[in-house]
């Protein structure tokens, strides 16, 4: 069973960066599409960004310009870069990936199989 590992998650004040990481235990073509997501207590899950195997990307508008996703050069590792942290952004963050949704199918409202147990995210004033 492929497994999803985030890192990077931890406290940060308003207005700060955070940089997570997330590394398959195997390589399984989840890179086709990669994202990810968010989910706040109480909230439902929020999906980000995703990326697909030709590294095109859509993000969603709460984090558009304040976010960027990225892969390593061997397109296994997954990245979020988040800057200008918000109160607002704090939540478990969860990447996702999926080898079965290639091109146009990789948005954000695809269906991923594949999760990480998440990293989690705080924001203080």
């Amino acid at each position: 069973q492929v497994q999803l590992a985030e890192s990077g998650g931890g406290s940060v004040q308003d207005g700060g960066s955070l940089r997570l990481s997330c590394a398959p235990s195997q390589h399984t073509g989840l890179e086709a599409c990669m994202g990810w997501f968010r989910q706040a207590p109480g909230k439902e899950r929020e999906a980000l960004v995703v990326i697909d195997f030709q590294d095109n990307t859509k993000y969603a508008d709460s984090v558009k310009g304040r976010f960027t996703i990225s892969k390593d050069g061997a397109k296994t590792t997954l990245y979020l870069q988040m800057n200008d942290l918000k109160i607002e952004d704090s939540a478990m963050y969860y990447c996702a990936g999926d080898p079965r949704f290639w091109g146009s199918k990789c948005s954000l409202s695809t269906d991923f199989d594949y999760w990480g147990q998440g990293t989690q995210v705080a924001v203080s004033s």
